[in-house]
């Protein structure tokens, strides 16, 4: 239950309605904006380059570019939220974004692609998880609650949205498919954040005290990075979604090398969904008792026991499903983990840059690892991609537990 200071029962009731109705209005936008500008890349690049002729080296080249621009673009919008609130960044970015979706079901030429992806990085940057986490975190009492709320529906977004594009490239064509799927972000992604984000804040009230406690003092962004907890956070973040992108890039042609049926492939992949799901619905269920240090340290533990299965299993269809549920249930927890670790770490102040630099590295790893992984397989075969994931998730929870367990007293000075 929230509690709202100073108001009697109606008002407060009220309040808390308003509250619930902007996570989940938002959740909504989240899948959407999900669905349609990240997952949709992976069903509408195969036609295209069936019908262009382009290499997947090429596609996969202005993917990368976005998600680079995505991870340096996220800390100036960080820093726009901190100060004015999310309302611009996530309205612009779904209108550019729908619009973009368009703009791409025109291109002909690779340049003409990269452009656009470029583009696309940005509004990515102002429209997913972080700039939605900000807005909850500085608008819902029971922020923690919000944000998981908010990642579970947003968590559905390859589950509706890659058989619905699927549909669509099947129905018409990709160049077709792509202006659904921008009609669908620019009218009712950007209406989404239109009607709801006015009048949010861009800071809560621990934010708005430990601004002031610190005035004349160092930037937010500068008092955590001389923190070893910050560049901890960091380093886990990096490692964490390297081994997740060359995971998914790479699980389906690894398991192929295996010799393992077809069918047994899909079924392992269609496991892994459900069980990000799963893994919040544990985390809904401990409600106000979630402790972000304390989950991720489990999460960003199971990776490698998940990733060590792979190493040492074949074509042995259980162990695979175990996998699975674990790869899966490692994914659910650690999204809720990055919009609830910065304030039990670092402090309140600077949230939304705080989170917004932590994204760098982030999505940095999102970018570089699918062409890692495919030059170390050229080099050793997928058994050494395996060594080098486990090796490089290791460093990841080792990173991420010498920061967690160290004592939060100084992000206490901040509150």
């Amino acid at each position: 239950m929230l509690h709202v200071a100073g108001c009697n029962w109606k008002a407060c009731k009220r309040g808390q309605m308003a509250e619930w109705r902007l996570v989940a209005i938002l959740s909504v936008g989240q899948l959407i904006v999900w669905g349609a500008l990240y997952y949709g890349f992976a069903v509408i690049v195969t036609p295209m380059e069936a019908d262009l002729g382009w290499a997947k080296t090429e596609t996969n080249g202005a993917l990368t570019l976005g998600l680079l621009v995505a991870g340096v673009s996220a800390v100036p919008v960080g820093q726009w939220i901190d100060r004015h609130g999310a309302f611009w960044p996530m309205t612009l970015g779904s209108v550019f974004g729908g619009a973009l979706l368009v703009v791409w079901s025109f291109v002909d030429t690779p340049w003409q692609f990269y452009v656009v992806w470029a583009l696309l990085g940005v509004t990515l940057a102002a429209t997913l998880y972080e700039p939605a986490f900000a807005v909850i975190k500085a608008n819902v009492g029971d922020w923690k609650r919000g944000i998981l709320y908010l990642t579970f529906v947003g968590g559905l977004a390859s589950t509706v949205f890659i058989p619905f594009a699927q549909w669509l490239v099947e129905l018409w064509d990709w160049r077709i498919s792509l202006r659904v799927l921008g009609a669908i972000v620019l009218v009712a992604g950007g209406g989404i954040h239109l009607a709801v984000l006015p009048g949010t804040l861009a800071r809560g009230e621990a934010a708005r005290a430990a601004d002031a406690a610190t005035a004349g003092g160092p930037s937010a962004l500068r008092s955590a990075m001389a923190r070893p907890a910050f560049w901890g956070i960091a380093i886990a973040y990096f490692g964490y979604n390297f081994t997740g992108a060359a995971v998914v890039f790479h699980l389906i042609p690894l398991l192929n090398e295996r010799l393992v049926e077809s069918a047994v492939i899909v079924a392992v992949w269609a496991t892994i969904g459900p069980m990000q799901v799963a893994g919040r619905v544990v985390l809904m269920m401990l409600g106000h008792r979630i402790d972000a240090r304390a989950t991720g340290r489990v999460a960003i533990a199971i990776l490698p026991a998940s990733i060590l299965l792979l190493i040492h299993v074949d074509a042995i269809a259980p162990l695979l499903f175990v996998f699975a549920v674990l790869y899966g249930a490692s994914n659910g927890m650690m999204t809720i983990v990055r919009g609830t670790i910065v304030p039990e770490l670092m402090g309140h102040r600077g949230y939304a840059t705080i989170n917004g630099a932590l994204a760098f590295p982030a999505n940095t790893a999102r970018a570089v690892a699918p062409v890692s992984a495919a030059a170390i397989w050229g080099w050793g075969g997928y058994a050494a991609v395996l060594w080098v994931l486990l090796w490089v998730c290791s460093l990841a929870t080792i990173a991420f537990w010498m920061a967690s367990i160290r004592s939060h007293s100084a992000a206490k000075a901040d509150e």
